[in-house]
């Protein structure tokens, strides 16, 4: 669990370690994907996307098909048993080599309308990150998958601005520094790109002081289209 006041989303994704430590067999991802969609289930949720990063499940040995193909058999079997349906969004981690991404998407676009929705870039942010991944994208589409990544979440909307014009993102995972940056908060107002805001978290990352001055509710009544996430579920807020 984090502390209640991260100093910044670096220190905050350090958390990750422990639960990755315990995924890394098959049998563990399928279990760990039906019990997320099951809790969901049990929360009246009826539809939900998880986000994983497929390259960081390799520790003892399984391969991407391995992997992805656990996660959406524990998802399946949560579907059955639950009523609840679901897809996998496969993140890439923007600071590991990107020898591997096209693998990832090739085993993915298998997955297609069976449990796999799109690609995302996800991981600290750095200002101009996306002219890198401007061939990774386009391959994802090429291969049928939907594109949304991880961008304004840190300070810069610019990187909203390029996720979208660089890459088609259709959605932008948080983009809440688009506030600060007039071209993108036009753009993603034009263009109806969805931003999947994640309010307590920003909090707690300091990407924002606090909830009172969190931009959602100007977004939302200035015509952004803004749905409200948990961010992740394996890194609990504090009470």
């Amino acid at each position: 669990m984090p502390p209640e006041t991260c100093p910044n989303l670096i220190e905050y994704l350090k958390r990750f370690d422990l639960p990755l430590s315990v995924m890394q067999t098959k049998e563990a991802l399928e279990r760990i994907a039906f019990e997320v969609y099951e809790d969901a289930a049990l929360e009246n949720v009826t539809y939900m996307e998880v986000r994983f990063g497929p390259l960081l499940h390799r520790e003892q040995g399984l391969n991407v098909e391995e992997i992805i193909g656990s996660v959406v058999a524990g998802m399946k079997r949560a579907e059955q048993a639950h009523g609840i349906k679901g897809n996998i969004i496969l993140s890439l981690l923007r600071h590991m080599p990107t020898d591997e991404i096209n693998d990832v998407i090739d085993v993915g676009s298998q997955y297609v309308g069976k449990g796999v929705a799109a690609f995302d870039l996800a991981g600290g942010e750095e200002l101009g990150f996306c002219e890198k991944f401007i061939p990774f994208a386009k391959y994802a589409k090429e291969k049928g998958l939907n594109v949304t990544i991880h961008a304004g979440e840190q300070g810069e909307g610019q990187n909203v601005y390029d996720a979208i014009t660089m890459l088609g993102a259709e959605r932008v995972g948080h983009g809440i520094h688009i506030a600060t940056h007039q071209a993108a908060f036009d753009l993603v107002h034009d263009k109806q790109v969805a931003l999947e805001t994640c309010p307590s978290s920003n909090v707690q990352t300091k990407a924002v002081e606090s909830m009172d001055v969190h931009p959602i509710e100007d977004f939302r009544q200035r015509g952004i289209p803004v749905t409200i996430n948990t961010d992740n579920r394996t890194v609990p807020t504090p009470p």
